[in-house]
């Protein structure tokens, strides 16, 4: 069995060295190259084409996103897993639309690193837990939204509407055509169905649901 050749690119040396080190140990694996030169990856995946590569996110001058774009160019056979400090979903999501195969955080313990490569030589995406775990997180948060908004009556979107415009409830009853007090309790309604405590705490979730 051929071993998985690896081109690892960091611009911490000490991380680079310790991959490096960890992956020469394996049997499945031979590390080509290490480097935390950006635009001397680019030259050294067109020209040894690795089957796999550990790309930084944070490098200068140039980035991981934009040494990315030139590999998948130059060396469209070689599958990028993205390793980065960053463990907000929208790094992952950006480097996976760019082309990259694999994500994972330097919080990720060496197992899961392994996996990753193992996984996206295969042909397989790979996505840390550490990830995951975020993503799950805010599809449940998303999951709440959708039920405190579900639970609105026509009227009281309509009142939210004119809350989010800056109506006082005064305005409100006017524009509607219903008494300031029925107005008071619709806000309060609204207030306790979203289990929101005040109006400034409304126009947050108002503008993070895109109601």
């Amino acid at each position: 069995m051929s071993k998985i050749t690896v081109m690892i690119v960091d611009d911490h040396t000490l991380i680079r060295e310790t991959w490096s080190f960890l992956l020469g140990r394996n049997e499945n694996f031979e590390v080509i190259a290490e480097l935390g030169d950006g635009q001397k990856a680019i030259d050294i995946a067109r020209d040894k084409r690795p089957q796999i590569v550990l790309l930084d996110i944070n490098m200068a001058p140039l980035n991981g996103f934009d040494v990315l774009k030139m590999i998948r160019k130059l060396s469209p056979g070689s599958k990028v897993i993205a390793v980065s400090m960053h463990s907000q979903p929208a790094y992952a999501k950006k480097m996976l639309r760019l082309g990259a195969k694999g994500y994972v955080t330097k919080n990720s313990p060496k197992q899961e690193m392994l996996d990753a490569i193992s996984e996206v030589n295969k042909g397989n995406i790979y996505i840390c837990q550490e990830v995951k775990n975020i993503l799950s997180d805010q599809m449940l948060g998303e999951e709440d939204t959708a039920a405190g908004l579900n639970q609105l009556s026509e009227r009281e979107i309509e009142v939210i509407n004119q809350i989010r415009d800056g109506l006082s409830s005064k305005e409100i009853a006017d524009k509607l055509g219903i008494s300031i007090k029925t107005v008071e309790v619709h806000r309060h309604n609204i207030l306790k169905k979203l289990k929101v405590k005040n109006t400034a705490s409304l126009i947050n979730y108002i503008n993070s649901s895109g109601l």
